[in-house]
């Protein structure tokens, strides 16, 4: 074995090359080379040396590794600065009047008997990084294409409103119904970009932390899909997310970086304000947050531009010859900084320059308040300008842009980077007399003094009005604006649905698999195949839709360089630059926000995408329920399926893998229609209509939740005369009862309606019993009709009572009601009080657990003779039958004994 000398392993970043030396004497030069400037000019000068080497040599495309992080300076040097080509005066007299109306518009709304809150400190210390977007770069919809996507810092809303105010977009009477959008409707604001509340202002829902980052990734990547399928010209759009440094300690806000890295997503800039506070203190207060998300951006593979400090510290760094201020902003930890925010120019003077004689001589000629006024970077707009510059620039890569900012920056010595800071609303009248004066607004202190402060409107007529107007005329039209110009889609005939209602004949096939079926044939359509977008989190294989591999392809912007290893088999893994099949690993996140991305998209960029998201069930709404609320919020349209849904069904996989409650976790979300059908033509009918309601005249803002199930079973076919409103409204009745004398009644969904037939049977051979079957494709939407039809009831008594749909529909079924379903009992449990008879249910309540299905039925007693007993018991209460029964039931079928069940068929896979 080789001795360490001889193999002679350079270490670069902790890792031994096996590259030998070629030319030992010219390495020893370039060392030698290398000491020399040490011994003779110091280890700055030669660190200097080094990293201008590193510079060139990257310009010349030597891959050099990356440095995990830089100095705390800026990135781009004052030498590279680009000419600012904005008017900064009138750019000045406009951001503090929009500085004034933001923090005004939320301190009025403190007023007594309103006091509905809002923030004022986050727009405070991003208001240049926001100001600088709308002037110059933000590219609004007018050309009739879908412009910028800007992802707005939730808490910054009131710059933004107060922006728009300026501009006529807002009234006065808006902005003082901030927060009140019921009580002073129709002027009422939202609190946070909320486009299902304001859906032509605001795009995207923001303010649930983390989630901005995510989908801002996944909207670059939907934008850069888009185009390379000839959907819609993307080209021009540029997506900015503006976020918050704290905000990045949330996992989704930087779990998904690779993914923008690895696509080369250079139309996506993330703009993270480094106030250095979280909503109680200091980010990283023994630490340097920039740095440490420079080395993860940096890592991840984005190109980072680091915007610390303003153009009052150029000429102290320019004189910096030895580094020692350099240094010293490298080891000054970030609360000591928050700590010189507010203190005054002489604490900074004796404590940051005061410990090296160096130091105090480069600030010797400078007075207290020039040292107080050296400024961070985000509050610079030639600073600013020239970050978004290079990031626009910059080509393979996506930016982030880390830029220091103050925490409530200009509202005065009681809130600049305050700890309490965000929690502070309202300024007193001495805090507004200072704001008005650091701002220069023509304000008197007799206003101030009697009365509510005003807003502040330099005039339509005004010079910086006129400006703004110009800037936004130039950019394309105002921001940030949401429109619809969609058209409705033609729609398939009747007969794409034909295979699904034929039912599955003698073979047995799972309701994912009926579902999918309907899906090729859909998908085969000239009008809106091409418009279907499959995604799901690494398991196509699992849900049977590798049979789409070879036509619809994976989506790869760089195609398939590689030769697969299944390429001679039929279903072969393909990726293509135009694949239709999103295939987003095993990220959940990463799924779901590419849903909110497609189905998001007829308004995006005016042209429908019809999304089609199937997962475990278990991990959808569970896992990423925030952001189905983040796709109701955003209007998105599109299908989900929980695929492998029910607590028994996928028995094999056990406890985490058992869902028996995402129904009603769906039931939570105002903007999902969820149903749980049984069979392929129920699943055909409720398609259709998604279709019709989502992407046809007069579309809603819903999207579909559908739970189909893994267990193989034989599709009927679809009965004459089918009820089909039933279907869509939630029950109807499957199968009637043809013997026994004593009436009942037991409705099922999904994966349990064969379960209810087989007990259907078993009571009218055994018990004499006639009962009916009803498939309750939807308790969740007999829940919410019915609740519509009560509130409706409570308002207007003098008109007549309407009823229930379920009530109606069920009304006249004679016998008690037994609901059974692979869910936990709260599901079916939703229609009880509407339900005309005596009622009982039957669920999987618990944790799931791994064993046969049987086993698992017979254990939450749900299976076709726990449903026997079921309905023996509820007519035993009504005085039907002689309780003694029940014990005979239970002997007879084993209940008791969770061994003696039918396994059933192997419910271990997917």
């Amino acid at each position: 074995m080789a001795s360490g000398s001889d193999r002679n392993p350079i270490i670069i970043g902790g890792l031994p090359s096996q590259v030998p030396d070629f030319d030992p004497e010219e390495t020893q030069e370039w060392l030698d080379s290398l000491d020399a400037a040490v011994d003779e000019r110091g280890r700055e000068r030669a660190r200097y040396l080094m990293l201008r080497l590193i510079e060139r040599a990257r310009e010349k495309r030597v891959a050099v590794p990356e440095m995990r992080s830089t100095d705390y300076v800026n990135t781009i040097a004052t030498k590279d600065e680009p000419f600012f080509p904005g008017d900064e005066e009138i750019e000045r007299k406009v951001l503090n009047a929009t500085r004034w109306n933001a923090a005004v518009m939320v301190s009025r709304a403190q007023r007594p008997g309103i006091g509905v809150g809002g923030h004022i400190a986050t727009f405070a210390s991003s208001a240049s990084l926001y100001d600088v977007g709308f002037n110059h770069f933000f590219r609004g919809k007018d050309d009739g294409l879908g412009g910028d996507q800007i992802f707005f810092q939730g808490h910054a809303s009131p710059g933004i409103y107060a922006r728009a105010f300026l501009l006529d977009r807002l009234s006065e009477a808006q902005l003082d119904a901030f927060r009140q959008e019921k009580s002073k409707a129709p002027n009422g604001l939202s609190s946070y970009p909320h486009p299902r509340l304001m859906p032509d202002f605001w795009e995207f829902p923001t303010v649930s932390m983390g989630l901005g980052p995510l989908g801002a990734i996944y909207q670059a990547r939907m934008n850069r899909y888009m185009e390379a399928r000839g959907i819609a010209d993307t080209s021009q759009s540029h997506v900015w997310a503006y976020l918050g440094d704290g905000e990045m300690d949330e996992p989704e806000s930087l779990g998904q970086l690779s993914i923008a890295a690895r696509e080369g997503l250079d139309n996506l800039t993330f703009v993270v304000n480094c106030n250095l506070q979280r909503l109680d203190g200091p980010v990283r207060g023994n630490g340097k947050i920039i740095q440490e998300l420079e080395s993860q951006f940096r890592g991840a593979g984005w190109n980072v531009i680091k915007l610390v400090w303003d153009r009052s510290w150029d000429p102290l760094l320019a004189q910096d010859r030895t580094g020692i201020l350099v240094n010293k902003l490298n080891t000054t930890p970030d609360g000591q900084f928050q700590t010189y925010a507010t203190e005054s120019g002489s604490y900074i003077r004796e404590h940051f320059f005061g410990d090296d004689p160096r130091l105090r001589d480069m600030v010797k000629d400078m007075t207290d308040d020039q040292i107080l006024h050296l400024g961070r970077g985000g509050h610079d707009h030639k600073k600013v300008y020239a970050a978004y510059a290079a990031a626009k620039a910059h080509k393979g890569q996506p930016t982030v842009i880390l830029a220091q900012t103050v925490k409530g920056w200009t509202l005065g010595p009681n809130f600049e980077g305050r700890n309490a800071t965000h929690q502070m609303k309202k300024l007193t009248v001495e805090d507004l007399k200072r704001f008005r004066d650091r701002l220069h607004i023509p304000i008197t202190d007799k206003q101030l003094d009697e009365g509510y402060p005003p807003y502040y409107h330099p005039g339509r007529d005004s010079e910086e009005i006129q400006y703004m107007h110009d800037r936004r005329k130039g950019l394309g039209g105002y921001v940030p604006t949401r429109v619809v110009r969609a058209k409705p889609l033609v729609l398939p005939e009747d007969k794409t649905y034909a295979t699904a209602k034929k039912g599955s004949g003698q073979q047995s096939i799972a309701t994912t698999m009926a579902f999918v079926r309907i899906l090729k044939d859909l998908m085969r359509d000239k009008e809106i195949g091409k418009r279907f977008v499959l995604i799901a989190p690494d398991e196509y294989r699992t849900f049977g839709m590798d049979a789409f591999f070879p036509s619809a392809k994976i989506y790869n912007p760089l195609g398939q360089q590689y030769e697969a290893v299944d390429r001679d088999l039929l279903l072969a893994y393909k990726e293509s630059p135009t694949g239709q099949m999103l295939h987003d690993g095993i990220s959940e996140a990463g799924c779901t926000a590419s849903l909110i991305a497609a189905g998001s998209a007829y308004a995006t960029h005016g042209e429908p995408l019809i999304p089609v998201y199937v997962f475990y069930s278990m991990f959808g709404f569970q896992r990423t329920g925030d952001q189905f609320w983040q796709m109701a919020d955003q209007l998105a349209r599109g299908f989900v399926l929980g695929a492998t849904a029910g607590r028994t069904t996928l028995t094999g996989e056990g406890l985490q893998h058992a869902d028996g409650h995402s129904q009603l976790l769906a039931s939570t979300n105002p903007g999902c229609v969820a149903y749980d059908p049984a069979f392929g033509y129920e699943i055909a009918h409720i398609v259709k209509d998604g279709l019709r309601r989502m992407y046809g005249e007069n579309s809603e803002d819903v999207f579909y939740y559908l739970t189909v199930y893994n267990e193989p079973i034989q599709h009927p076919a679809e009965p004459e005369n089918v009820d089909v409103e039933g279907i869509l409204k939630g029950v109807y009745r499957f199968k009637s009862g043809e013997r026994g004398m004593i009436p009942a009644q037991i409705m099922a969904s999904g994966v349990a309606v064969p379960w209810a037939v087989e007990a259907q049977q078993i009571l009218a051979d055994e018990w004499n019993v006639k009962a009916d079957v009803w498939s309750a494709t939807s308790w969740n939407e007999l829940r919410r009709e019915a609740v519509e039809v009560e509130q409706h009831n409570l308002l207007h008594p003098e008109e007549e009572l309407r009823v229930p749909y379920v009530t109606q529909k069920l009304s006249g079924s004679e016998g008690p009601f037994v609901a059974v379903s692979d869910w936990m009992r709260s599901v079916p449990d939703q229609i009880a009080r509407w339900v005309p008879g005596t009622y009982q249910s039957l669920g999987a309540d618990g944790f799931g657990f791994a064993d046969t299905r049987g086993a698992a039925r017979r254990f939450f007693h749900i299976d076709a003779q726990s449903i026997v007993l079921a309905v023996l018991t509820e007519l035993a209460k009504e005085g039907r039958i002689d309780r003694s029964v029940l014990k005979t039931a239970i002997d007879r079928y084993d209940l008791l004994d969770v061994a003696a069940a039918d396994p059933g068929a192997a419910g271990g896979d997917a």
